[in-house]
């Protein structure tokens, strides 16, 4: 390892051990893991914005607080006789090489689609080899966890769908099918059915879902995009508002929606 890597290594362990940080002391692997969906997120966010901006200050910082969730797990686990760092780094090294037949063995596939055909197909051949007991699963779509966020869940299952031929034909067909769920929607509207209205919600989002999907957009990400926009675009009104002594409750919609247009341009 590097020397920067080994001395986090051993910072962590330092404060693991007596004497050290009681907080970090007391740690265990489920009391860390919300901190890792966490700073998951915020990587994911410093993602995009070093892509906005081309700043990747923000970016290195995040990845660094990723980072030090696996050494932290890495650490408990050294500490229970689990495993340790090394065996993380030397288990994904392993699978990296063993799913990659056409960069490191004679394997041929060209193209980006026929390397993922090949990764499910060789992850389905490790298990059986390693006599892994897999969960015994009442549908194949069991293999998405439930706990994904709504959006990377419905993408997910609507792939996994369409591996074994349940999906739309064309894009045409998928507008067809958004234009069909506003219009339920409407009808629950008008009807004001709440439960209904929910219900249909869910549907026209998860028709869009699979929009972005076949026209190979990840829906997490864009919708992520389009929030960032709407921050930025609102913090401009703010300003704009108090510039003039101003806030938006001061405001009405027709001198925000101007100052929005005026933000996006």
């Amino acid at each position: 390892m590097s020397k920067s890597f080994d001395e986090l290594i051993a910072v962590m362990a330092r404060l693991r051990a007596p004497g050290g940080c009681p907080w970090d002391a007391e740690q265990t692997y489920q009391s860390l893991s919300q901190y890792l969906l966490e700073e998951a997120y915020e990587t994911f966010d410093a993602i995009h914005a070093a892509g906005e901006t081309g700043d990747t200050t923000h970016l290195t910082e995040e990845l660094g607080d990723l980072l030090l969730q696996v050494v932290f797990h890495s650490t408990i686990a050294a500490e229970r006789g689990d495993f340790n760092i090394d065996d993380v780094a030397a288990g994904v090294a392993k699978k990296l090489v063993l799913r990659h037949p056409h960069v490191f063995g004679d394997a041929k596939l060209a193209k980006a689609q026929d390397v993922l055909d090949n990764w499910d197909e060789l992850k389905v051949n490790e298990r059986k080899a390693s006599g892994t007991i897999e969960k015994i699963n009442e549908s194949r779509l069991d293999e998405v966890p439930v706990h994904f966020p709504a959006l990377l869940e419905g993408l997910k299952l609507t792939k996994k769908a369409a591996k074994f031929g349940f999906d739309w034909e064309n894009v045409d067909q998928v507008f067809a099918k958004i234009e069909e769920e506003i219009g339920e929607v409407k009808d629950a509207v008008t009807q004001k059915d709440d439960e209904n209205i929910s219900e249909e919600i869910g549907d026209l989002l998860f028709a869009v879902v699979n929009l972005a999907r076949k026209l190979g957009v990840e829906p997490e990400t864009a919708l992520k995009k389009t929030n960032r926009k709407f921050r930025k675009r609102f913090v401009f009104i703010e300003k704009e508002l108090k510039a003039t002594g101003k806030t938006p409750e001061d405001a009405d919609l027709a001198e925000m929606d101007a100052l929005w247009n005026k933000a996006k341009a």
